[in-house]
């Protein structure tokens, strides 16, 4: 029996501080709550879940190098201005879909625009924790019809 497929999920900057950090914005789950949530989800569904927390644009983009059969990110304050992880995106050719808490539209002018949003399938964003739970079911969907990146 083979080993069951990986998705990764990539938590960017600030996000370890979930539950404690702006609560009005971002509400009051943990970063272990969403996690122990998208394991579960993946186990549910017959694949495996790895998820990591970094603050750096370069730890990110090494993670996205590693990652498995597909991607559920939140770049977090890089979503607005990280080309890099663009890029990162771009060149890892199986499904990606790039997550947010809150709705960025609402949000300051600054973080209406997604740098990184461009270089996945989709995005999905404003749902509180059900913005990743959506997320992880997309990628997971695409990557048992075996969907290829456009």
């Amino acid at each position: 029996m083979s080993a069951p497929a990986v998705v990764t999920v990539i938590h960017g900057p600030n996000l370890n501080l979930l539950g404690t950090r702006e609560p009005d914005v971002y509400g009051h789950a943990t970063l272990a709550d969403v996690d122990a949530k998208l394991q579960a989800l993946g186990q549910e569904r017959g694949f495996a879940v790895a998820c990591h927390q970094r603050n750096g644009e370069g730890a990110i983009i090494d993670l996205i190098h590693a990652a498995g059969a597909g991607i559920v990110i939140n770049p977090g304050g890089y979503t607005h201005t990280s080309v890099a992880i663009a890029d990162a995106l771009r060149a890892f050719g199986r499904p990606a879909v790039e997550v947010h808490l809150s709705n960025i539209y609402a949000r300051e002018a600054i973080r209406h625009v997604s740098v990184t949003g461009a270089a996945c399938q989709g995005v999905i964003m404003g749902l509180g924790v059900n913005s990743y739970v959506l997320g992880l079911e997309a990628v997971l969907e695409m990557i048992g019809s075996g969907a290829e990146r456009s």
